[in-house]
């Protein structure tokens, strides 16, 4: 059987990453030949595993539809917001994830609340958790069209799976009874399987009010915050003092 033969084999199993080794080993025999059988067996076998790995990767971050870029290392901490390494070093070990804890980030606009959701977001999708991100405004829009299209219970089962759902800008609109109600299916199937992050300008006091019928308040409350990480930024707007620096460049 021809080297040809040997590669389309591969490829119609599926094994893209062997098949990228066994070319490299196949065009590079002086850096190989010296290996024994096991040895570039091994090499094959570990170029497979690394290429379903970064795979499944960049399937878990398209799926993720995350609003920003972010990441964990980019993470400003000198701003004065209020934000310690030690809160973000402890929700990074994932342990809150793996508890099926939740987490609620609250604080001024511009504090950088959606960027760390994002930042947190990806760095769970780099650990293999699969995470959905949501800005609460479309979050309710695509809910209250999938009532009427049919794909409700699709939409609702894929939130359900996933292992981290992040609801952004939560509170800046008031909710209908048919929001209310789509949110509390949200947390009754996460309630105690899959974790939540919740992003919101409100102070968490005047969640209750945001939510307005008292008693699906209370349900969705119990269920969202009884086992949730809080961290509440402060501070000026971050957007506003990178703004002003851009000027100040500008005018230098």
């Amino acid at each position: 059987m021809s080297q040809q033969q040997y590669l389309q084999q591969l490829r119609t199993l599926k094994l893209s990453g062997m098949t990228q080794s066994l070319e490299l080993q196949w065009s590079q025999p002086q850096t190989y030949d010296d290996l024994g059988f096991d040895e570039r067996v091994g090499i094959m076998i570990n170029h497979e595993l690394t290429s379903r790995a970064n795979k499944r990767l960049q399937r878990l971050l398209k799926a993720a539809r995350f609003k920003e870029d972010s990441r964990v290392e980019n993470i400003d901490y000198a701003h004065p917001r209020g934000l310690k390494k030690s809160q973000v070093a402890n929700l990074l070990t994932g342990e809150w994830i793996g508890k099926k804890q939740n987490l609620m980030i609250t604080g001024p606009t511009g504090c950088g609340k959606t960027y760390l959701a994002c930042a947190i977001g990806h760095h769970a999708c780099h650990h293999d958790y699969s995470v959905r991100y949501y800005r609460a405004s479309r979050l309710f829009e695509s809910l209250t069209i999938s009532h009427g299209d049919g794909r409700y219970l699709k939409l609702i089962n894929q939130m359900a799976k996933a292992d981290l759902l992040i609801i952004d800008d939560w509170g800046l609109e008031t909710l209908t009874q048919s929001q209310r109600n789509d949110l509390l299916e949200i947390m009754e199937d996460r309630h105690g399987s899959k974790s939540t992050i919740v992003t919101s300008q409100l102070p968490m006091t005047k969640w209750h009010t945001y939510i307005g019928d008292a008693t699906l308040a209370d349900a969705i409350l119990d269920r969202l915050l009884h086992n949730a990480h809080k961290l509440q930024l402060k501070g000026e707007s971050m957007r506003k003092a990178m703004s002003s620096l851009t000027e100040d460049e500008h005018m230098v």
